[in-house]
């Protein structure tokens, strides 16, 4: 994708995001007046930076249910679901919403993972009937707090399953109902790049509010929801983030890295575990993605290396200063920690999202020991299985 500056950064007060975001506004002037539009249902965000590549021919469900983490096999025109490109090892490489509107494939993911994608894609045709497009270029994207699919006649419209748990998918965390993502609504609306102005124009004029990323990524990080440009490293496999959830199928077979995720799932525990945590804002001291969190003492001071890193910042109107961040997971759960920033560290509680356990709702029972030096998961079990 070709790096394309947003018009709407003309916009009066606009200030440009940076990292990932890059392209798009961080705000407009208003950052906690905006981000209280964007919760109360009011407001759509400039997403231009992301990424729109287009899988058409007969074969493209079949095909693409057959290389990716996701059951496609009977996916229907207007429902919205997820799929991860996972490694032989099982990693993340790349992660991508999916709806398909009866004659192409639309899958929406990060610009910067845009075209590796279609490149992965096209290696992966051999015979198949498929002709993938990388259209970045071409397209744009906007983001809405509407929990609705896209209807007949309207443009491609991706709705955000987060954190329903899909058919044949499960979780580590808490149930849907329970969730703090239940009460995120979002979808992602498919534009032609040269109407991206209109688009939002046409909005404003029913009385939307354009926002910038400060407010949809506060409200993100809020809801728990992974991320591929900010969670995912080269070590990550689904199970930390709780993607299980919406990402992944555990019975529609083979597929590249299959074999991870369920060893993983039925024998092991995730070596890593994602945390919200709410840091301390008294110091107004805030740190930057890649910070390294240590273990708090009783006396405040840090205990030990590092047990995990910071993945996003994000200052929330009514929560404060708060991030995600990827732990150890033998590191405890109901202790503070301390993140590491310019200026001194910063006291953080953690809220657990994938517990230190690692065992989802479904897990299969132990049978006991089933081969030399596999046990039953217990006090004498291996710690990692992964």
């Amino acid at each position: 994708m070709t790096h394309h500056p947003s018009p709407l950064l003309s916009r009066h007060g606009a200030v440009e995001a940076a990292g990932p975001d890059a392209g798009v506004a961080w705000h407009y002037g208003d950052p906690t007046g905006e981000q209280r539009a964007l919760q109360t249902g009011g407001a759509v965000v400039d997403q231009s930076h992301l990424g729109v590549v287009r899988v058409t021919g007969p074969d493209r469900l079949s095909w693409l249910h057959s290389i990716t983490s996701q059951d496609l096999l009977g996916l229907e025109p207007r429902t919205s679901t997820e799929l991860l490109v996972l490694s032989p090892q099982g990693h993340v490489e790349h992660a991508a919403g999916v709806v398909d509107d009866g004659e192409s494939t639309w899958l929406l993911t990060e610009g910067s993972h845009a075209a590796g994608l279609a490149a992965w894609l096209e290696r992966m045709k051999f015979m198949m009937r498929v002709e993938i497009a990388d259209l970045s270029d071409e397209l744009a994207v906007l983001g809405e707090p509407l929990d609705a699919e896209g209807a007949p006649g309207e443009p491609v419209t991706w709705r955000d399953p987060w954190p329903h748990v899909a058919p044949g998918g499960t979780r580590y965390g808490p149930a849907t109902d329970s969730h703090p993502g239940a009460e995120r609504p979002w979808r992602l609306v498919v534009v032609p790049r040269a109407e991206l102005a209109d688009a939002v124009a046409a909005r404003e004029a029913a009385g939307w509010r354009l926002v910038g990323t400060w407010a949809s990524e506060a409200l993100r990080v809020e809801a728990w929801r992974p991320r591929l440009a900010t969670e995912v490293d080269h070590r990550s496999i689904p199970h930390e983030l709780d993607w299980l959830r919406t990402a992944v199928h555990l019975t529609k077979g083979c597929y590249r890295g299959q074999e991870t995720v369920a060893r993983v799932h039925n024998l092991g525990r995730p070596p890593r575990r994602l945390v919200m945590l709410h840091l301390d804002g008294s110091g107004h001291l805030l740190p930057t993605p890649g910070a390294e969190v240590v273990v708090r003492t009783a006396e405040g001071a840090p205990a030990g290396r590092s047990v995990g890193t910071v993945t996003t910042v994000a200052r929330h109107h009514e929560l404060g200063p708060i991030a995600l961040a990827v732990l150890k997971r033998s590191a405890p759960g109901d202790v503070e920690v301390l993140v590491e920033c310019d200026g001194g560290a910063v006291a953080a509680t953690q809220e657990v999202v994938v517990p230190a356990e690692g065992v989802s709702v479904d897990r299969p029972e132990s049978r006991g020991q089933v081969a030399r030096g596999l046990t039953p998961r217990g006090a004498d079990a291996p710690q990692n299985m992964l």
